[in-house]
Formats: C-alpha cells, sequence, structure tokens
C-alpha cells in the first residue's frame, strides 16, 4: 500500500490544461501539450489530482474581490494579468520530472518508486520504462508524455485550506530539481504551503537550503496595534494585528527547520495570547468551525499546547502577586508594623486603595455568589503580558498619613515586577526546536506543573532577598537564569514575602 495520497483516484479525471501558477496572480497560459516541464527530459510523469474545499474557493474568490475605491483594469494586458479564480474543487495537474531527481531528494517518492519497494507504482514505472528500453527509445527523447510512465497522487487542503497548490507543488519540484521558484513576490501564505508541501512528500532539506540561500525570503514583522484602556479587548494594551501571520511563521519555522524563526516566533505568541484560546470560544457547542480551520490555528506535535500552557503559567505567576498582597492585607494580621495608633487604619486603607487601582486598571474583577457576576470577568488569552506587567508597575506609593511613607504597595511590589521581568527575558520562555525534537518530556513545561501538584509543599517559590539579589540574573541567557524562570513559572504557589 502506497502513503497517503500516493493511491490514484478511483476514477480517471481529465489532466488539467493548465500549468503552475503564482497563488497570488492565478495560473499562467498553459502550454500546448498541457504539461508542466519541470525537467524538459525527464522520464516520469506525476498526474495530482488537488482537491479543494468549498470554503478555500469562497475565501480564494473573496480575495480577488476589487477593494473599495479600486479601478478596475484600464488595457487588456491588465485585464488578461488579472487573477484567474479557482472554479473546480477537483482538478488535476500533470508534471513532466526525473525519477532519479525525485528519489534522490524526497524520501517519499523513493519510499513510493523504489523497485524493491512493496508499492505496485514502483513497479508500473520500471515496467514502462523497460518497453520503452526494448524499443530502443530512450526517455529522453520521448515527446508524446503518454509514452512514459505516469504516477498518480491525491493532495488535499486539510492542512492549508488555501486554493492554487498546484502552483506551489510545481516551484516545490523546481527547488528539487536545482531551478528557480517562478512565484514572486513570495508571500507567507506561498511558504507555509510550500513547507507544508515538503514536509508532506518528505523533502524538507533542501526547500529549507533554498529558501535561506536562493530565495532569501523576508518573514514578515508582526503587527502590533497600540490598544486604549476601555477597547473591547477587555483590559487593552497592545494587540497583535495579524495573529494568523505569525502562526504561519511559526509552522513554517518548524517544518522546515528554522529554530531562530521558531524561538522568536513562539516567543510572540506567548507574550501576545492567541484568539483560539479565548475561554468563551472553548465553551461553544461544535459547529463545525474547527474542522475548516488550516493546520497553523492547531500547530503540530504538541506545540499549540505547550504555548497556551506556558502562557498559562506566566499569567498565573502574574496574578500571584495581587493575590498575595490582597490576602496579606486582608488577614487579621497586622502588616503595618510602625507602631502606631493608625497602624490598623493604615492596613484597611492600603487595602482600599489596592483594590480601587487593580479594579480601575481590569485587573481585578469582583465576582459574587451568583453565576451571573462571572460574566463580568474580562478574557486575558489576547492581552499582551507587557502591556500587565507596565500595570502592575503604575501602583501608586498610597499613605494614610505623613508617617507611613514606606507603607505603600509601590516599594513592595516594584521589586517583584522587574524580578519577573527578568525572568522573562531568559530563553526557556520560547520553545527550542532541537530540544522539542530530541527530548520533549523534558522541555515542555508540563512535567514541573505537574511534580508542583504531586509536591507535599506544593512547590511554593520563595521570594527570598538571596533570589532577588542573584548577580546570575545580570546576564541573559545564562543556564542559570533558564532554570530560575521555569522554576518561578511553573510554581503551583508564591510567597513574595517570605522574610516579612
Amino acid at each position: 500500500m502506497a502513503p497517503a495520497g500516493a493511491r490514484p483516484p478511483s476514477k480517471p479525471i481529465n489532466t488539467a490544461k493548465t500549468t503552475s501558477a503564482d497563488p497570488k496572480n492565478g495560473p499562467d497560459p498553459p502550454p500546448d501539450d498541457g504539461i508542466v516541464k519541470i525537467a524538459s527530459k525527464g522520464d516520469v510523469v506525476l498526474r495530482v489530482t488537488f482537491l479543494t474545499s468549498k470554503e478555500a474557493i469562497r475565501a480564494a474568490k473573496r480575495s480577488l474581490q476589487p477593494r473599495p475605491g479600486q479601478r478596475p483594469p484600464a488595457s487588456a494586458t491588465q485585464q488578461q494579468q488579472q487573477p484567474v479564480p479557482l472554479q473546480s474543487p477537483k482538478v488535476t495537474y500533470s508534471y513532466r520530472a526525473d525519477l532519479g531527481v525525485l528519489k534522490k531528494h524526497s524520501e517519499y517518492f523513493r519510499a513510493l518508486l523504489d523497485e524493491a519497494g512493496p508499492f505496485t507504482e514502483a513497479r508500473q514505472v520500471a515496467h514502462a520504462l523497460e518497453a520503452l528500453t526494448l524499443r530502443g527509445v530512450k526517455p529522453a527523447d520521448v515527446d508524446d508524455v503518454e509514452e512514459l510512465p505516469t504516477v498518480e497522487i491525491t493532495d488535499d487542503d486539510d492542512a492549508t485550506r488555501s486554493a492554487h497548490r498546484h502552483s506551489v507543488f510545481a516551484d516545490l519540484l523546481r527547488i528539487l530539481h536545482g531551478a528557480q521558484a517562478t512565484t514572486k513576490p513570495p508571500t507567507m501564505l506561498y511558504v507555509v504551503t510550500l513547507a507544508v508541501l515538503a514536509d508532506r512528500f518528505d523533502c524538507v532539506t533542501p526547500v529549507s537550503r533554498y529558501l535561506s540561500s536562493e530565495l532569501k525570503f523576508k518573514w514578515p514583522a508582526s503587527k502590533i496595534k497600540a490598544g486604549g484602556r476601555d477597547d473591547e479587548n477587555g483590559i487593552g494594551g497592545p494587540r497583535l494585528e495579524n495573529e494568523e501571520v505569525l502562526r504561519q511563521r511559526i509552522l513554517a519555522a518548524w517544518l522546515l527547520d528554522q529554530p531562530l524563526k521558531l524561538h522568536a516566533a513562539t516567543r510572540e505568541l506567548i507574550m501576545y495570547g492567541s484568539k483560539r484560546w479565548i475561554q468563551a470560544s472553548a465553551d461553544q457547542d461544535d459547529d463545525g468551525y474547527e474542522e475548516t480551520l488550516p493546520s497553523w490555528w492547531d500547530l503540530p506535535d504538541d506545540l499549540e499546547h505547550e504555548l497556551q500552557l506556558r502562557r498559562e503559567c506566566i499569567l498565573d505567576t502574574l496574578a500571584s502577586v495581587q493575590r498575595h498582597f490582597l490576602s496579606l492585607y486582608s488577614s487579621r494580621t497586622q502588616v503595618c508594623r510602625l507602631g502606631y495608633d493608625s497602624s490598623p487604619a493604615c492596613d484597611s486603607f492600603q487595602l482600599g486603595q489596592m483594590v480601587k487601582f487593580l479594579a480601575h486598571k481590569k485587573l481585578l474583577f469582583f465576582v459574587d455568589f451568583s453565576s451571573a457576576s462571572l460574566g463580568t470577568i474580562e478574557d486575558s488569552a489576547t492581552t499582551d503580558i507587557g502591556h500587565i506587567i507596565s500595570l502592575l508597575s503604575q501602583v501608586t506609593s498610597y499613605q494614610i498619613d505623613r508617617n507611613h511613607t514606606n507603607c505603600g504597595l509601590r516599594i513592595k511590589i516594584l521589586p517583584i515586577v522587574e524580578y519577573i521581568k527578568s525572568m522573562l527575558s531568559s530563553n526557556v520562555i520560547s520553545i527550542p526546536r532541537s530540544a522539542w525534537k530530541k527530548n520533549r518530556a523534558a522541555t515542555s513545561w508540563m512535567p514541573s506543573a505537574e511534580d508542583a501538584e504531586s509536591k507535599e509543599d506544593g512547590n511554593v517559590f520563595r521570594y527570598t532577598r538571596s533570589v532577588a539579589g542573584d548577580q546570575r540574573l545580570r546576564f541573559e541567557g545564562a543556564m542559570a537564569s533558564d532554570r530560575m524562570a521555569r522554576e518561578l513559572f511553573t510554581a503551583k504557589s508564591w510567597d513574595w514575602t517570605p522574610e516579612g
């Protein structure tokens, strides 16, 4: 049995008389014979049937509609250059390629077309080439491609949900044959589709090398939108405007072995959050929407779960700071130790000012015994972690009178916030590709979080003077700093004033 997608379709399908195309500009004019000549002297024909969902076709057509105020093409040449929308959910394209090149650079084709392998496609190709040899005909001299062996392949759009994959597949074959890709200019969608196809046909290495050395693709930067405090996204602050592009960067970097790109992109997604992680969406009934999402909205190899887990661990750590001081000032233990008659009132004053500040910044919400109050809690799934740190740093030094100068929350909370901020600069926040591939269990934060649950002391992180003054914090990227950051963010509970 052939690898997934290598079986010919049960019904014959007419070969489309078109060639590869730019996903943005549509198919190019077809040659007379209807064959995309990747290798003009090739000895095998790949007949690939591309299955495209109706959702992807509709999305492609919407993208081709003129924008408001856009002028229609004036000349006939401009009209010919207009994008050609994909009309059918099932189209077939034929590519003439070199069998030896395919088997050399692609493990998929090596396994599928190896004569010693178990697949019938390999034997059919061998018999067809042998028949040409018996006739005294060299495959390179064959003009009628119908005489060449044909391999049927089916490719669906489950991973990318994009149309015009035939043009990307043609570029993939060109890269394997040492030629230049024809799609200009390459977009992030093009690159991630190329990465998905390279992973599917097991030829990641040459594609990754071409992307870095020949194509020199400039990875798009994240677009950050400045948000107001009272916007519709809860806490407010900067928002990630092009999350889909960021997710495409993560998937492409993961599949094409680009560790530096993966390191930067995963950190951004952890810090800015994702619409996919909004609790309100998770609580909705399944209406089929999840089935239409491309693969970058559910990152493979447990990356999706790990990124969400790391963000939740960081948010829990930040929230523990205000929880700690709210609990401390609302307890019966007197915090103000100056010994004045106003010391009890000082604690009450600090508690009130603390609640007022946190509620005003939307870092604290009032929930009573009724379920209706749960709706007042803002979802922080897309809140910038840096913005939360900035809000906590804005706390003022409240004092009930001039005798309680050092009783305010600011003097207590600022060193803690700065410590957490320094831990966020460590390399352990992002996902290292090599470590995640080789030892996922040790790299994941899940074991640390589970250990915290099982320990008798609850794995309490204590913010002592020695921890705060650790000189190793001055060296960014130090191994000790990475270990300390992981211990901080995966703790079960936090004691931010263990020494009083």
